[in-house]
């Protein structure tokens, strides 16, 4: 059997910020295992982790494919061997995205993230006109998303873009975003081709939202806040090469799987 834990990242009480699976001890599953864990969990994304020879490998599955980059589900990893297992930070995760640290804080935890500086977009597919009009005011892009500069707080809050268009843009997701009335940004986030119509609260897209909204502010320290029906706060502080994306995590459920079967796992 198979311990799982369900925590709520980036929140400051149950049932808020995003929840995320996470496996602590994923060394025998297969990776068609790790995926039905991730489709049976149905959240944003459940993470994995394989410890071999003291190196903890960390990977992370949406309920439709694997995911290069999760800022959530990392800090939900971090926080389940603290708090749950009793082990001292700080924590290293290798992952596809290079190693990730998370240190433990009276604050919270503390996730080092790569700094990952927006790109222009030239030219934005059609339908980022279409979804957000006369709300637009800038394109841009990483690796993985396409962003798009709002207005205002409350053109991010009232967006209403059309999610079967927008998953045909995968494996990119969107993130809408604008100056912030009581934080100095905030964003929304949607990848409904990764079986995401819009994440809670989104780590992974602070490593480009943070270094955007330093160079327009003029300031590294930074407030954030993603404006999904259960919202979450995030902390920033904007390095040369790095961003730190502080939050806390509370677990909501602690659990036994009785899958995957035996025929869905490595060896015996």
């Amino acid at each position: 059997m198979t311990r799982i834990f369900v925590v709520d990242a980036f929140a400051e009480a149950p049932f808020t910020g995003n929840p995320a699976a996470v496996v602590p001890d994923a060394a025998r599953l297969s990776d068609a295992a790790m995926q039905g864990i991730a489709t049976e969990m149905n959240l944003s994304e459940a993470a994995f982790l394989i410890e071999t020879n003291g190196a903890c490998r960390l990977r992370w599955f949406s309920p439709v494919h694997e995911v290069d980059f999760c800022g959530h589900a990392t800090i939900a990893t971090a926080h389940v061997l603290s708090a749950e297992l009793g082990r001292p930070g700080p924590f290293l995760f290798e992952t596809r995205v290079g190693a990730l640290r998370v240190e433990t804080s009276a604050d919270g935890l503390v996730l080092e993230v790569p700094r990952l500086d927006p790109e222009p977009v030239p030219a934005p597919p059609a339908i980022i006109d279409e979804a957000f009009g006369a709300d637009l005011v800038g394109v841009f892009r990483n690796f993985e998303n396409l962003f798009v500069r709002l207005t205002d707080e409350a053109a991010v809050h009232a967006a209403d873009p059309p999610l079967a268009r927008l998953a045909d843009l995968f494996p990119h997701g969107v993130c809408i975003t604008a100056p912030g009335r009581k934080v100095d940004f905030v964003s929304r986030y949607f990848a409904p081709g990764a079986g995401i119509p819009e994440d809670p609260v989104t780590g992974s897209t602070h490593a480009t939202l943070a270094p955007y909204w330093a160079a327009e502010l003029g300031r590294t320290r930074l407030g954030a806040r993603q404006l999904s029906r259960r919202g979450g706060a995030l902390r920033c502080d904007v390095g040369a090469d790095s961003v730190s994306i502080a939050g806390r995590a509370v677990t909501v459920l602690d659990g036994v799987l009785r899958a995957p079967c035996p025929k869905m796992r490595r060896g015996g």
